[in-house]
């Protein structure tokens, strides 16, 4: 289980957070929505050691470590909404060179996991093309299997769909539907609604750095609270 109590961030003078308090249940997917600025993508970069935080502390498995140790001990993944592949590499260079660089795997084991990885997401005949000749929904398949070739326990998706058409958005939330039947806590920051009703067990719905409601996504979208009632016409309108 991975726990934050007393989180605390600001930029400048802008509070995101203040004595903030999460807990996410271990082997779900959780969706974390809410109006662009309420402090979903930061909370991710902040949990995979990407933003550094004022005070607060984090606590996996009843341990208490620093933030960026999840990172270290290659217990986190991490997909972005744009795919962050790098483009002078193949698809499978972009999936070998983290642990190659920093896990210490020989080459031929990180080729050999990275293949399969790329056969179980259909994209095996792909592996010695380049980012640029790829659909959205082929690259954001190889960024999946990037994040998950270390075999994290964690993975955080920040709008894993945003940039795609609906129906490769389906296919997408149904890859990470079927990643977490292997155990994995997911931690999807979405404003895909179809996504956080449907295919996630635990919806946490943020206001400004504060958490409005949290549960089942039948209680969340069933919520009396008058800011989440809101939400999805205000979402629209964005």
């Amino acid at each position: 289980m991975l726990e934050l109590r007393n989180l605390t961030k600001r930029f400048g003078n802008k509070q995101i957070f203040s004595n903030y308090d999460l807990v996410i249940p271990e082997g779900k997917i959780v969706a974390v929505v809410g109006q662009s600025g309420g402090g979903k993508t930061t909370l991710l970069r902040m949990l995979a050691g990407l933003e550094t935080i004022d005070s607060g502390t984090l606590i996996y498995n009843g341990q208490t470590l620093p933030l960026e140790e999840l990172e270290k001990r290659h217990l986190l993944g991490f997909v972005f909404q744009d795919f962050q592949l790098f483009p002078h590499l193949s698809v499978l260079e972009n999936l070998i060179l983290s642990p190659i660089k920093t896990q210490n795997m020989s080459r031929s084991d990180a080729e050999d996991k990275a293949r399969k990885l790329l056969d179980t997401l259909g994209l095996a005949n792909h592996a010695t093309a380049y980012p640029f000749s790829l659909s959205g929904g082929q690259k954001q398949r190889v960024a999946i299997a990037r994040a998950l070739i270390a075999k994290p326990q964690i993975i955080l998706a920040d709008e894993p769909t945003g940039a795609l058409d609906s129906h490769t958005t389906l296919e997408v939330m149904e890859l990470l539907r079927n990643v977490n039947q292997e155990g994995m806590t997911m931690i999807i920051v979405t404003h895909e609604m179809n996504f956080a009703k449907n295919v996630s067990d635990y919806v946490i719905f943020m206001d400004k750095g504060v958490i409005v409601e949290e549960g089942s996504p039948e209680r969340v979208f069933n919520s009396e609270n008058q800011r989440m009632k809101e939400f999805p016409g205000k979402l629209n309108a964005e």
